[in-house]
């Protein structure tokens, strides 16, 4: 895919891998509508690439109303959308799921599983357009393929994101929008903190080896061009899939091991 001169919106643009997309994906010509919930980083996020083809929009992505009037607010800005990345994505408290409550529950599935699904079916129509190629990538997570202790409700909303994706892929197969479902591993961003979530150990105490945002980005852009349907991103997220494979039990045994220090 040629994604020069194409309208991209990317969710979670404000900090982390959504900063990096929409900075790399200015770059390479691209229209870009970065969209957050923070209004102050959006700010910061416009005075510091200063460039004119990017817009950006205060959005809710746990709210279906939020979502719909972006909708009406891009659609004044732009005549049609070529690329969607659903990148925004928020984590639970380390607990387990009996200390959970409802809100928090519906708060990470909302944003998580919701908040994409919504945003593409509102845009569906523009997308199927008869036009060129486009395309729509959502950012699951290995925790969305492989269980991780105290992120229960995470991994719910994360598998169920990449089995939604994996079923726009078949409904959109003979059509001219490509689908895309990214798998990363560890990444070296603000998520706690964008989640209100407190952990006792810092990033540098992770079991995990980190993926830095900018590599993260440069990837997604790659294999969007080179049309790819699925991309697991870091040694960990690869590493696990394998494990979980051969021996689930042992990998989860494993894993429980590796995360005992972050809760």
């Amino acid at each position: 895919m040629k994604i020069k001169g194409k309208n991209v919106i990317v969710t979670g643009a404000a900090s982390g891998v959504g900063k990096e997309l929409t900075k790399q994906l200015l770059k390479k010509g691209c229209n870009v509508a970065g969209i957050d919930i923070n209004k102050d980083n959006l700010k910061l996020l416009e005075e510091e690439l200063n460039s004119k083809k990017l817009k950006t929009y205060v959005v809710d992505m746990g709210s279906s109303e939020s979502i719909k009037k972006f909708r009406e607010e891009y659609k004044k800005d732009y005549s049609d959308v070529d690329i969607i990345i659903n990148n925004a994505g928020i984590i639970q408290p380390f607990v387990n799921v009996e200390n959970l409550d409802d809100a928090t529950i519906n708060k990470v599935m909302n944003v998580n599983f919701f908040g994409p699904v919504n945003l593409i079916r509102y845009f569906m129509e523009d997308l199927t357009k008869d036009r060129s190629e486009q395309y729509i990538v959502n950012v699951s997570s290995m925790g969305g393929f492989f269980p991780f202790p105290g992120q229960t409700i995470y991994g719910a909303s994360k598998a169920a994101l990449k089995i939604f994706t994996e079923g726009l892929y078949a409904e959109l197969e003979r059509t001219n929008v490509r689908v895309m479902i990214v798998l990363p591993g560890a990444m070296n961003t603000n998520i706690t903190k964008n989640s209100n979530v407190e952990v006792k150990s810092s990033t540098k105490d992770s079991p995990l080896k980190l993926l830095e945002a900018d590599v993260a980005a440069y990837k997604i852009i790659e294999s969007m061009e080179k049309n790819k349907f699925k991309l697991f991103l870091g040694n960990d997220a690869k590493f696990l899939k394998v494990l979980y494979k051969i021996n689930s039990k042992f990998a989860i045994s494993y894993i429980n091991k590796k995360m005992s220090g972050i809760k």
